[in-house]
């Protein structure tokens, strides 16, 4: 497995443009670490165990386990209308929050826009890098354009939704978000190197791998111009990496805004896959998937709260969990089995330019044709 694993890192650095990847794998044969490419272009710096990465909408499992953590002290219920806890905050964007609830929020079924595509998030992170996104511009953001269905209709993947989320889960226990996730997820499973990255961050501990966008906009494009419309026409496919590593992270909080390391990111990923989290009912709720479209950018993968799982004709009866988040210069990828026997979570510092990675490591990992 560890020789396969390798070819396909090795290829995703010889053929798909991938500056640097790392995985690690456990298996019957025990664990393994492969890399290939480099951490940084400039000083060739390998790359290596422990590195810190910020694993984007990987985090969102982080955020339903905590909202899960509290309904299962009785402290909330996923039933909830999001009225019950932020009165008229969505009613500013013309959605009913009498109807939209909180397990609608998790598993992106609530109706909210498609938020990465917002006009002023795309415009600040090309004109603003650096800007801090405070929570309240954030839940103004999701509801900032119309509903695109009604409450339960259908999967639209929004991270909106992770925002009011994030939102409820500081109404409720009068903390931060940052401390109710620690309390709920980060301390119980000893994940030593995993924080949610604070707002106003620059940079990451040490090590880390520099982030990497793969295409910069065209000469004497105006960003103010750029629309969701018009954005990939602007880029430049061709122009050399550009690093973002120093990109300010704050319009990801509750949607996906945890720093962690491979060993982390396997450790969280196989507890929440079977079981070793949340008690069995909420861990049963954690998993219970969107049957309209839900993950449709993965063959056979489907949606729950913050997860994705495959489903069984795609994956030869197996049952295959999962996280996965991007954001411009890191790619995350965790699996595993629902008996956690069988694991991968890999890493790329630039965002793949189509699913032919992903997949790869997917049916090699795991014995199936997904294509």
């Amino acid at each position: 497995m560890a020789r396969d694993i390798q070819r396909i890192l090795d290829w995703a650095v010889a053929e798909d443009g991938v500056p640097g990847i790392v995985a690690e794998v456990h298996d019957a044969d025990g664990s393994w670490f492969g890399t290939a490419g480099v951490a940084d272009l400039a000083t060739g710096q390998r790359r290596q165990p422990g590195e810190h990465l910020h694993i984007g909408s990987s985090g969102k499992a982080f955020t339903a386990a905590t909202v899960l953590t509290l309904a299962a002290e009785g402290r909330l219920s996923l039933e909830d209308p999001v009225n019950t806890w932020l009165p008229g905050v969505m009613e500013a964007g013309g959605y009913d929050g009498d109807k939209i609830t909180i397990r609608h929020l998790l598993n992106h079924t609530g109706g909210l826009f498609l938020t990465g595509l917002a006009p002023d998030l795309q415009h600040s992170m090309v004109t603003q890098p650096t800007r801090v996104w405070t929570t309240s511009e954030l839940v103004r953001l999701a509801v900032s354009q119309p509903p695109v269905g009604e409450p339960g209709e259908q999967f639209v993947y929004a991270n909106g939704g992770y925002y009011l989320a994030g939102a409820i889960i500081e109404k409720v226990t009068g903390d931060t978000y940052a401390a109710e996730v620690e309390r709920a997820v980060i301390r119980p499973l000893g994940l030593t190197h995993t924080h949610v990255r604070p707002a106003d961050a620059t940079g990451y501990p040490h090590p880390h791998p520099t982030a990497y966008i793969t295409g910069a906009l065209k000469d004497g494009v105006d960003p103010a111009t750029l629309t969701a419309e018009n954005w990939a026409s602007m880029i430049d496919p061709d122009k050399p990496p550009t690093d973002v590593t120093a990109l300010n992270t704050s319009w990801g909080w509750a949607a996906g805004g945890v720093v962690s390391t491979t060993e982390d990111l396997t450790r969280f990923l196989r507890a929440i896959a079977t079981g070793g989290l949340l008690p069995p009912a909420q861990h049963h709720e954690m998993w219970t998937m969107v049957t309209k479209g839900g993950a449709a950018w993965l063959p056979h993968a489907r949606y729950g709260l913050g997860v994705i799982e495959f489903d069984s004709a795609g994956m030869d009866g197996l049952t295959v969990r999962g996280v996965s988040g991007t954001l411009p210069g890191s790619f995350t990828l965790a699996l595993s089995t629902d008996d956690g026997q069988r694991s991968v979570t890999v890493h790329t510092t630039i965002e793949p330019k189509t699913l032919d990675l992903p997949i790869k490591i997917i049916e090699t990992m795991y014995g199936v044709a997904l294509t």
